[in-house]
Formats: C-alpha cells, structure tokens, sequence
C-alpha cells in the first residue's frame, strides 16, 4: 500500500501554496497594551521602519503603518484574499466605498478580480491589557475566465462557522474549523457545512472540491480527516504550532509542510506537550499559467503589464477615505457595510 504522504518539507514563510492556492501569510503578533487611541505606545515604535517593518522585534511587527499597525491602502487584481482572524480585530476599508470591522473569528472573504484597493488596520482594542493578533491570510487564485469579474467580499461571521470536535478515549480534544468545503465527521455523522464563499470563487463550484480547515488537537488528540471528494484534488498541510505532530505515522521535525494523497484518511495525532495546530488546504487545480507581481496575479506578462496600466491611470476606482489606512472608533464593534450602503453584524 502506498504511504499518503507525497512530499515533507521545512515550513518556510510564508508558507507555499500547491494550485489554486498561490501562498498563505500567518502573522502571530504579540502586541502590548495600546496608547489609548487603539495604537502602540511610542517607547514600542523607537527603531522601526515605519513604512516596513517585519522585524518581529518584542513579538511582533508593524508591517506598513504606525503607530496602528497594518497594510494601508494597497491594489490587487485577479485572484483572492481569504483572511482568517483567529484573535484581534482587522479594519477593512476599499476602493468599493465599503468597510468593516470583523475578528475573534470571524473570516473575510475578498475576490478581487477586475480590481480593487483595500486597506487592513490591525486597531489594538485594549489598552489595560495585551492585544495579540493571530490571523491568516491564504491567496486563493482565479481560473483565466474569471480573472476579471467584478470586485466584492463576503463576511463568514464566527457564529455561522462549523466547528467540529472529537474527544478521544483519554478525553483529549480536537478541533476542526470548517471555512471552505464541507467536513464529514470521522463518526459519519452529517456534514458540517460552511457559509458561502464569495460567489466567484473556484471554491464555489462544488465540483473544485476545494477545502480550507483549520485543526488544533490538545496534547494527546487525534484526528483522522476524511478523504476528498475528487481524485484530482491536491491536498497540503501545514504544521505551524506545537510541539510533535505525527502525520499518517510519521513524526514532523519541527514545523513541517506535508503533502499528502487526498484520497487516502490521514491520522493526525498530538504526540507533544502543548497545542498544535495544523491548516488544510485542498482543491482541484486550477491548471493555467501563473504570471505574478506584486499585488497582481494573472495569467500572461501582457495581462500583468496592462494590470499596472490600468491601475495607474483608474486607481481601480480611486481611493474614497481621507486617510490610507482608516481606522474605526474605539470600542466599535463588528460590522461590515457594504457598496450600497447595507449593514451586517455577526449574531453572537
């Protein structure tokens, strides 16, 4: 019989992505208590670049922006960004005139296609106590014949997110987070099945089998996942928390990247002292040329060029904020406000 395991490999940053998804970003922050006015204290700023700043210096960055850290107002075109935000809070704002305040769980789902700029503000919510941040970022790609469809995010609210459990017999617990794709329980009980992604999306096709879970076992914990529905599927796991993980009877070294057959279970099991934590990622490929820069994902040099023409000359519908990386009030909740105008909050 063969071993499910294809390929293993160190867990570089940011992690590599097997078609359709192009990379994924985790940014784990440790950020103190704030200045009172959601951002960090000067004392914690001394040194930094304050336009680029990965330095991780203290437990965290502040990437483009001070003192509230974050990515202000920066394009894209022709694939996705789906951002999973464990902990903390992330402000959105776009070209679109829309704008949010989603996390502790909650997931954005952003396709960009023909176009737009956007901005994510990481406000510090406390500042009596610490503010980590825990959040992801996949790029999920776009097939040729939608590279350009029109611009727009979905909110998958925390509540409306399936979780499933599984306690084994000496009551160690693991976890899955169904974001994309549904989830057949190891007891065969009913699927667990996740919001809508955005509707353009490959992962809105059912037929792309594309699957987006991410899974925490407890010391101890098992999980064996269920195989994919197609044969074409890819499937990849990240190992990127914890301590010890074995992967269908093999022991990671370290935090490891496995590809692995996706028709075939795969055990995991937490054979280590604290929590692990492992994404998965699956989908029919896409199978078309990739032609990257920067912010922009297509499929031709000549498409990237005329990318950068047409933001240079539209913007991609022009920047509606007075600031490059607009922050909400202190103590706003969470929201979303939509193009025309609509407003959504989770159902906590």
């Amino acid at each position: 019989m063969t071993h499910p395991i294809r390929v293993r490999k160190p867990l570089s940053s940011p992690w590599p992505g097997a078609d359709p998804f192009l990379f994924i970003a985790h940014h784990l922050d440790h950020y103190p208590a704030s200045d009172g006015a959601q951002g960090l204290p000067a004392a914690q700023l001394a040194g930094r670049d304050a336009h680029s700043d990965f330095s991780r210096r203290d437990g965290f960055s502040t990437y483009h922006s001070q003192p509230v850290p974050g990515f202000p107002a920066h394009p894209h075109r022709g694939f996705e960004t789906v951002t999973i935000v464990e902990s903390g809070l992330v402000d959105h704002s776009d070209s679109l005139g829309a704008t949010a305040r989603y996390g502790q769980g909650d997931v954005q789902w952003l396709t960009a296609g023909g176009g737009v700029m956007h901005a994510e503000m990481f406000p510090l919510e406390h500042d009596d106590a610490d503010n980590p941040l825990d959040l992801y970022q996949i790029w999920l790609n776009l097939p040729p014949e939608d590279k350009m469809v029109p611009a727009a995010f979905r909110m998958l609210w925390a509540p409306a997110i399936p979780l499933y459990r599984h306690s084994n017999d000496i009551g160690a617990t693991a976890t899955v987070k169904v974001i994309a794709g549904a989830y057949q329980p190891q007891e065969m009980g009913p699927e667990l099945v996740p919001p809508a992604p955005a509707p353009d999306s490959w992962a809105a096709k059912a037929d792309n089998d594309v699957a987006i879970w991410l899974v925490s076992l407890e010391p101890g914990a098992q999980l064996t996942l269920p195989p994919a529905r197609d044969e074409r599927s890819l499937r990849t796991l990240y190992y990127h928390l914890g301590d010890g993980l074995s992967v269908a009877g093999q022991s990671a070294s370290g935090h490891e990247l496995f590809e692995v057959d996706a028709g075939t279970p795969v055990l995991l099991h937490n054979s280590g002292s604290q929590p692990a934590r492992v994404m998965v990622l699956q989908a029919v490929p896409i199978r078309a040329p990739v032609a990257a820069m920067g912010p922009f994902v297509m499929n031709t040099d000549e498409e990237l060029l005329q990318a950068r023409r047409d933001f240079g000359r539209t913007q991609f519908g022009g920047w509606p904020w007075a600031e490059s990386g607009p922050v909400h009030a202190p103590g706003q909740g969470r929201f979303a406000k939509r193009p025309d105008g609509q407003i959504e909050q989770p159902l906590d």
